[in-house]
């Protein structure tokens, strides 16, 4: 059995990933994820790890993408200012395949907004802050237990396939402190990147072998020297301006993620057995759809919620699916409406999809959202009539 404890996200988060294996953080304070930056001051040395607080949000992540390299486990931690700094190391590590996990805790904005206000409007920028086409995983928690859980997930997912992970919290899980039993540190699965067998030179260190989807890269400083370069570049690491292997490596990149999304898409559904209004959300706001399917339900309308967890890659053939059986989706989020085109697009026309959503800092009510429940509920009815 683990032990209970009172604790905040952002602690939750250090503590994920402190079990996951993380050994160093570097980053720059910036709120709401500063606490982050402050846990991992005091746990890492604890655990034989480095913290940094560097100059810049670029310095934080480069120092991450450097650390990474050389075999360590490694996160940054921001919010909406600073993950826009981020995005240029985020396209290299995604080009390099080096593995690390950024946090970012997203606040109101945008440039510096409310920065002690809850937001969801990041979403986009987790997919697409980056240039070019690029793989992309992102995962949202919804509590301070699935912090804990999910930070350890986005490590594991990052060393699978060399890639980096956002965690796209908000700042509404963030600070909210809840009562956790963390688990046994024997019975949580941690995958570690793959390696070389040998460690003798190898003349094409980005060869990826049969049966595989990334590169078995031995970390530097243990006996294998190769080239990286944010240059499209071919199996040997050395840029080349060759169209067929820049097809050959972007293809890879972007495959790697969409042909496993089975592997990788999370996602959990509360009545949605046989829920004519369907609310579909994420993060902190799942905690106010939670409780208006709960009250609508007491007013006898079939009221159901689907919640991404994985947010990139998007579960699209789950929300056709759901399209099929429900009546009407509801949108929930902190923005104004950033995956409601993914939830049409993915639905493609089979039922309307409503949204409801704040870009002033403030949340999202239960009642809020029960009244929107309502209002087509009874609509619907009084058509029948």
């Amino acid at each position: 059995m683990g032990k209970a404890v009172l604790m905040q996200g952002n602690e939750a988060c250090v503590e994920g990933a402190l079990a996951a294996g993380m050994r160093l953080f570097a980053g720059y304070p910036i709120t709401p994820s500063t606490e982050i930056a402050e846990n991992c001051a005091v746990r890492l040395p604890l655990a034989g790890g480095t913290f940094i607080q560097m100059e810049d949000e670029i310095a934080g992540i480069a120092a991450v993408i450097g650390a990474s390299a050389a075999g360590i486990k490694a996160m940054t931690a921001t919010s909406g200012p600073g993950f826009s700094l981020k995005q240029e190391n985020i396209g290299y590590a995604c080009l390099t395949e080096i593995p690390c996990v950024v946090v970012d805790v997203q606040r109101s904005g945008p440039s510096t907004g409310l920065p002690t206000s809850p937001s969801q409007g990041d979403v986009m920028q987790a997919r697409w802050g980056t240039h070019g086409d690029h793989p992309a995983i992102a995962v949202s928690p919804s509590s301070v237990k699935e912090t804990y859980e999910l930070i350890i997930r986005c490590f594991n997912l990052s060393e699978k396939y060399r890639t980096p992970v956002i965690f796209l919290m908000d700042e509404m899980i963030a600070h909210l402190r809840e009562a956790v039993e963390l688990p046994d540190m024997d019975s949580l699965e941690i995958e570690d990147r793959l390696t070389p067998l040998t460690a003798e030179k190898n003349p094409f260190p980005y060869l990826v072998k049969e049966g595989e989807w990334v590169p078995r890269l031995m970390p530097l400083g243990m006996g294998q020297h190769y080239h990286i370069t944010g240059l499209i570049h071919d199996d040997t690491g050395f840029p080349t301006n060759s169209h067929e292997e820049a097809d050959k490596l972007c293809r890879r990149l972007l495959d790697k993620i969409q042909k496993n999304k089975e592997d990788i898409i999370t996602y959990d559904g509360y009545l949605l057995e046989d829920a004519e209004e369907v609310v579909v959300c994420y993060g902190g706001t799942a905690r106010a759809a939670l409780s208006a399917v709960d009250e609508a339900r007491m007013e006898g309308i079939k009221a159901g919620m689907f919640r991404l967890i994985t947010i990139w890659p998007f579960p699209e053939e789950q929300i056709f699916r759901l399209a099929d059986k429900t009546g009407r989706i509801l949108v929930a989020e902190h923005n104004d409406g950033q995956i409601l085109l993914e939830v049409r697009r993915s639905a493609q026309g089979k039922v309307p999809v409503d949204f409801i959503g704040k870009i002033n800092g403030d949340v999202i009510t239960p009642e809020e959202l029960l009244t929107k429940i309502e209002e087509e509920h009874y609509a619907k009815c009084a058509d029948k009539k």
